[in-house]
């Protein structure tokens, strides 16, 4: 490993991520070393790392290389493996922008939830295909200091429970994952969204993500959380055969989600690269351990 490695810091929606560019895949990074890399008081500190390497050049992408050039090794800020996150592919999608990769337009991004559909627009936004929700059958529920809410089951590559509750303060200080029942619906744990409505499909969130506490924005969760109103308001796209656009309010900023009568989802939001810099290798071999 050289002495010096490059990294950026971006955000989408404050949903924030440090980028490791590595397109031969020869830098590695640990699950110590991604917890090192996020802590926010001894490291750079983000949710989670975007790890860039080429799809060719990655054992669990290179069956995507002909789609998308670029995989998206995508890490929680604990160092645990995320089959996607949806903040996360518009920032690495800037970053690609940013470094020349590519330009406005059209791209493919490979993730472990699959090869992912990316337009950057001239304005600066950018939209992910978020592909199809599943909506696993069996009830589920959610809880946090002895109340407890129904949530809908909701699996976007990534799994999510969805509760709509009367007070966004309902959630509590979500230090603690939000406990859930039963455990057999979430055996690898769950990103929990707690949702109140603003107005005709306007809804503000405060979310867990699953390995990184509370975070100011989630992609995924946002596109969960839509799909879930939608199914609660009777606007189910697939039944109706109209889009249902909703406007999710997050505490780091505000994405647009549109599920369309095929199932297929869009997400739309900024993403901002705000700096750049070196890690030092050795401090980051010590503090991995």
């Amino acid at each position: 490993m050289s002495t010096r490695i490059p990294f950026l810091k971006g955000h989408g929606t404050e949903n924030d991520f440090v980028i490791v560019p590595d397109p031969e895949n020869a830098v590695e990074l640990s699950p110590a070393a991604v917890a090192a890399l996020c802590d926010r008081r001894a490291g750079i500190g983000a949710d989670g790392v975007l790890h860039v390497v080429r799809s060719a050049a990655h054992p669990e992408a290179r069956g995507m290389a002909a789609e998308a050039e670029w995989f998206m090794d995508y890490r929680n800020a604990d160092g645990s493996v995320a089959e996607m996150c949806g903040n996360g592919v518009r920032v690495f999608a800037r970053y690609l922008q940013h470094a020349g990769h590519t330009t406005e337009g059209d791209l493919a991004i490979a993730t472990r939830g699959g090869v992912k559909t990316v337009h950057i627009a001239k304005d600066g936004d950018i939209t992910v295909g978020m592909g199809r929700a599943r909506l696993p059958e069996g009830d589920v529920t959610v809880s946090v200091g002895g109340r407890s809410w129904p949530a809908r089951n909701v699996n976007m590559g990534n799994p999510h429970a969805v509760a709509f509750v009367d007070d966004l303060a309902d959630a509590g200080d979500l230090f603690s994952p939000p406990p859930f029942s039963p455990a057999s619906a979430y055996p690898d744990g769950v990103n929990v969204e707690f949702v109140v409505d603003r107005g005709p499909r306007h809804v503000a969130v405060r979310v867990h993500e699953r390995g990184s506490g509370e975070t100011r924005s989630c992609g995924t969760g946002a596109c969960a959380v839509a799909v879930a109103a939608a199914r609660r308001d009777g606007a189910d796209p697939t039944a109706t055969g109209t889009p249902a656009t909703y406007t999710v309010d997050l505490p780091g900023g505000t994405l647009v989600i549109t599920e369309r009568p095929d199932g297929e989802i869009e997400m739309t939001g900024s993403a901002v690269i705000v700096a750049e810099g070196e890690i030092d290798a050795k401090w980051l071999e010590t503090a991995a351990g």
